[in-house]
């Protein structure tokens, strides 16, 4: 099923295949820069995926030779004022959170340049495969601004002194380098990049939605706690998924040495 988003042309187009749903950022000949009108796109999307019980996994992807550019310098100038500034960013901070708070994880599909907000998105997503054309780099210092909103998910997906590398220097990083530094998992040549997307995408539907969800929630929570509660948060976890439906239908089949039937 293929579905799109916003109309005339379409901001994100949505392409739902074998669980995975596959947002992908429409503007091309602009970077598929995070305007206002994508982070509403974008919301809307991740908000419906949500809720869909038949997805399993999201991509998240950039029409054109590059993945995203960041915000829009000159819609920003044009606000002015610094609460409607605010009030942009406060709207990416939640479209960001979305993403974490999603019950499905999410894999950014990277082709091109990720730039400023556009690496804060590929360090946001769950996951991240990239091809070996790919750049990123959060060049906010360079023009008087320091990115300070990117280096939220930088700082927890890199090293410390990696993220401030990138934050403080400005400086593009290859493909190589970001996934020798954790912002990526996999390089591809750029002609596989869909492909071990989608394989990847396979592997990960074709586990129990529930347990992937409860995982995936619980993860994040643990990390912002001390060590013994992060502990007692993963052991009440991992018990619910024992005794949940899907969790004793994989017992079952380990032990009678069967594939999971998961419903």
């Amino acid at each position: 099923m293929s579905a799109v988003l916003q109309a005339d042309p379409p901001l994100l187009l949505r392409d739902d295949r074998d669980g995975t749903a596959t947002l992908t950022m429409n503007r091309p000949q602009q970077m598929n820069l995070l305007t206002g009108e994508m982070l509403d796109a974008l919301q809307s999307g991740l908000d419906a995926v949500a809720k869909d019980p038949g997805v399993r996994v999201v991509v998240l992807a950039g029409a054109g030779k590059g993945f995203c550019a960041g915000h829009d310098l000159k819609e920003i100038r044009a606000l002015g004022d610094r609460t409607k500034i605010e009030a942009l960013f406060h709207k990416c901070s939640r479209m960001m959170q979305t993403i974490m708070n999603l019950p499905q994880p999410v894999i950014a599909r990277v082709q091109g340049a990720a730039a400023a907000a556009g690496c804060q998105l590929v360090a946001q997503c769950d996951l991240a495969v990239a091809s070996d054309l790919a750049k990123f780099a959060a060049p906010g210092v360079n023009w008087g601004f320091f990115c300070s909103t990117p280096g939220v998910p930088l700082g927890r997906n890199l090293q410390r002194k990696h993220a401030m590398e990138m934050l403080l220097t400005g400086e593009v990083i290859g493909a190589q380098q970001a996934l020798e530094w954790g912002l990526v998992n996999r390089v591809v040549a750029a002609g596989e990049l869909e492909g071990s997307v989608a394989e990847l995408a396979r592997k990960i539907a074709a586990k129990p939605p529930a347990t992937v969800a409860a995982g995936k929630r619980a993860f994040y929570r643990q990390m912002d706690l001390g060590i013994a509660r992060a502990y007692d948060l993963a052991s009440e976890t991992i018990a619910a998924s024992f005794v949940h439906p899907q969790g004793r239908e994989g017992m079952d089949a380990f032990i009678g040495k069967r594939k999971p039937e998961w419903k």
